[in-house]
């Protein structure tokens, strides 16, 4: 009986014995608590840097204030007074420095895809060349990459518009060819003129891509079922370029050329596409495509060497094995560094001020804050559009990164 009693913790009147009762536990102080202090350290970081940060703004302002300057976007309404060389909206010597703004914004952005794109294609093909079996092949794409990743970006972009482009004949000795014409003062085309019914073709092009993409998707689905492959590159090639020639022959052509003619000392119609232009976009592409295509390369070589063996073994040619097998693979591996590359090229763009190409750098940050004199909100706003660029930029190539990533079911 005094054993049970013992054992069960009870005294023989009802009660719990001294013994099982659990001792209080007792709250860490604020100190010791991880949580609390955590947190209390947080808020005086936030503290002290809103104390630096105000401090800075307020020194700020006083000097303003003192210098007799005013801020604030107000200047952005006001008449700009000056020309620029290249603009792909409207724009005069009557526009406002906010149009100034918009013409370099859209000309950066211009750079940088067209350079983007271009650095892209050549890069890939520098990439897979230099992994060739063809010996002239693969030494050649090693000699250019090696060449022209260690020479500065600003010393090609200089050759290009100096030793290349500015030694180019005078409008009167163009050098022509179908209906073009290449001088010292850029490329000089005929300029499409869209007609009564254009738009319809127009339509059909967006209506092939999107086509183009429920095939591939429903391609997709069909392999994945039952092995079969379909031709997704051919068959949206053909509608994205056959659908729009077909309708552009049945409704009449409706698209006329303005062909560029030479005027006194200078072409008149057609489109011009600036030296500047040129010689940028050449710098740019070639000299990331370099860096590219050793990132393409790593990729490549990060594939098993077993994924290609299988795919030899089953009788796949160099061709598909590359771009079905190894190409997927080692993107994987490819689009986090390529983002990098892809928004050192944007930022490299800046550069276009050496060689006066008017990109936001050149015609706000340098010619609107001269003559205005507002550099905190010229600077300020010239940081976030190369920000927002950046950002945007690394958020697709992020979202493609997820969507090519291998999931775990």
């Amino acid at each position: 009986m005094s054993s049970d009693i013992l054992h069960s913790g009870h005294t023989p009147d009802g009660g719990s014995s001294p013994q099982s009762k659990a001792p209080p536990v007792s709250k860490p102080k604020f100190w010791n608590d991880p949580k609390k202090r955590s947190l209390l350290f947080q808020v005086l970081l936030l503290t002290a840097l809103g104390f630096v940060f105000y401090t800075i703004i307020q020194n700020t302002l006083t000097n303003l204030e003192q210098r007799g300057m005013t801020t604030g976007f107000d200047f952005l309404t006001h008449e700009a007074g000056f020309g620029i060389a290249m603009s792909l909206i409207d724009y005069s010597e009557a526009s406002s420095y906010g149009m100034t703004f918009v013409v370099g914004l859209l000309n950066t952005i211009l750079i940088a895809v067209l350079g983007i794109i271009a650095a892209t294609i050549l890069g890939f093909i520098l990439g897979v060349a230099r992994l060739s079996d063809n010996w002239l092949i693969a030494k050649f794409s090693a000699l250019y990459i090696e060449i022209f990743r260690n020479i500065p970006l600003l010393l090609q972009i200089f050759f290009w518009y100096y030793a290349v482009l500015r030694t180019l004949p005078t409008p009167r000795q163009s050098l022509e060819f179908f209906g073009s014409f290449l001088n010292n003062r850029g490329l000089i085309v005929p300029a499409p003129v869209p007609e009564d019914g254009f738009g319809l073709v127009i339509i059909g092009f967006f209506g092939a891509i999107i086509a183009s993409w429920l095939i591939a998707r429903w391609a997709r689905k069909r392999q994945e079922l039952t092995g079969q492959q379909f031709p997704v590159f051919l068959t949206g090639i053909g509608l994205i370029v056959g659908v729009p020639l077909l309708l552009f022959l049945f409704s009449g052509m409706p698209l006329g050329l303005d062909h560029p003619e030479l005027k006194g000392f200078n072409f008149k119609g057609g489109i011009t596409v600036i030296p500047e232009l040129m010689a940028l976009w050449l710098a740019l592409s070639i000299y990331t495509a370099s860096f590219i295509a050793e990132t393409v390369r790593a990729g490549i070589l990060a594939v098993s060497h077993g994924q290609t063996e299988a795919a030899t073994a089953l009788g796949m040619s160099k061709a598909k094995t590359l771009r079905l097998i190894v190409i997927p693979q080692a993107m994987r591996v490819v689009i986090p560094p390529l983002t990098s590359q892809y928004l050192n090229l944007t930022k490299n763009s800046s550069l276009a001020t050496a060689i006066g190409y008017p990109d936001l750098v050149n015609v706000f940050a340098g010619t609107t804050l001269n003559q205005t004199g507002q550099a905190i909100e010229v600077i300020a706003m010239t940081m976030a559009v190369y920000l927002t660029l950046s950002l945007l930029t690394s958020y697709f190539m992020n979202w493609y990164n997820a969507r090519i990533q291998l999931t775990e079911r």
